[in-house]
């Protein structure tokens, strides 16, 4: 762990020499401004029974996923983020051999072309940002150590990923559901940009050109109230697309800017998880989203935004120890549940500036 943890500080000075996606941290963010109590005993129990849960509906072939969502590449990948989370890597921890499965998982579904999708994917870009966002966690964190073979073909892998999300981007600077350089929308682009900044955090070259047309994209759907449109011409804010967009312009390189701060405001106002908390559309989406954000921004919001999410998240897991998503399925509900409820553990690289 320590060793992946050096690789990418070395690789965030790089960039930031660079002029490239990372930056030094700003005092605000939370990575190195820990809150007495982030982490209660209720929500360690929470996570115990979450992750003994999620692991237990791994599929032989080491897939995840439930009812038409099952064998899916983005669930897989998520319930691999999850179980990284709690500190398991392949050939490490607990459940590193469950790591190990779903990245068989992953790796047996990258295609010659780059993109990763199962068989019967609609829109694959969705699970190509999350597959290639869990390809750049594994590799920035073991990269150097382990099994070589296995290491040079993430590598390969993660490499013609990173060049698939580049060509597709299109001239507004965004992408959609295809892999054509068509249409865009900001919920399919910030699984490119996150994917993107992994990949650069594990030392793999992204062009800046890419991500700063990103930038450009985000910023234009951006409404006068601060939350975000789902494209450019169509939508109103919403509170789970506007978490995105917040999150894009941080793991784009952007920390300080007004269209953050507007972004952030509009979702302490929106979005408070609670009792008369915001609609439930996207809930798990949004809140995985969310949580990131106000991470990044630390300070005031962090201290708020955390507690309330840790204390809603715990209260609402099933007795099994699962949580449940009605439109996509109970391991995606889990799986976007740890890794909200673990980000105080501060193991996985993409949640740091």
């Amino acid at each position: 762990m320590r060793r992946g943890r050096a690789a990418i500080a070395v690789a965030a000075l790089v960039a930031a020499a660079e002029g490239g996606m990372a930056q030094s941290p700003e005092p605000r963010s939370a990575q190195n401004h820990a809150m007495a109590n982030e982490i209660t005993p209720a929500m360690d129990a929470a996570v115990v029974k979450g992750i003994k849960n999620l692991a237990g509906q791994q599929l032989p072939d080491g897939s995840f996923g439930d009812g038409r969502y099952g064998k899916n590449v983005a669930v897989t990948a998520l319930a691999g983020i999850a179980l990284m989370a709690d500190g398991n890597l392949p050939g490490r921890g607990a459940h590193g051999e469950a790591v190990a499965r779903a990245l068989d998982y992953v790796l047996a579904n990258c295609t010659e072309s780059g993109l990763i999708a199962g068989e019967a994917t609609n829109g694959p870009m969705y699970g190509h940002g999350f597959a290639t966002l869990f390809l750049g966690e594994v590799y920035g964190m073991t990269a150097g150590g382990g099994d070589t073979a296995l290491a040079a073909r993430v590598h390969e892998s993660l490499l013609k990923a990173v060049r698939l999300i580049e060509q597709t981007q299109n001239n507004e600077g965004g992408w959609r559901y295809n892999p054509v350089p068509y249409d865009a929308d900001v919920s399919v682009t910030i699984c490119q940009v996150m994917a993107l900044r992994s990949a650069r955090n594990a030392g793999l070259e992204v062009s800046k050109e890419v991500i700063d047309r990103a930038v450009e994209y985000v910023r234009k759907c951006q409404a006068p109230d601060g939350g975000f449109r789902y494209q450019l011409d169509q939508g109103n804010s919403a509170w789970p697309r506007s978490a995105a967009g917040v999150a894009a312009l941080y793991y784009a390189g952007i920390y300080q800017d007004k269209a953050i701060d507007r972004g952030v405001e509009y979702l302490l106002r929106e979005a408070m998880p609670g009792p008369t908390s915001a609609s439930r559309a996207h809930y798990y989406y949004g809140h995985y989203y969310a949580v990131q954000a106000m991470y990044l921004a630390g300070g005031p919001a962090w201290a708020r935004w955390w507690p309330a999410i840790r204390d809603e998240l715990v209260g609402a897991q099933g007795d099994d120890g699962s949580w449940e998503d009605r439109s996509v399925g109970p391991t995606y509900a889990t799986a976007m549940s740890l890794i909200i409820l673990q980000m105080p553990k501060r193991y996985l690289p993409i949640f740091q500036k």
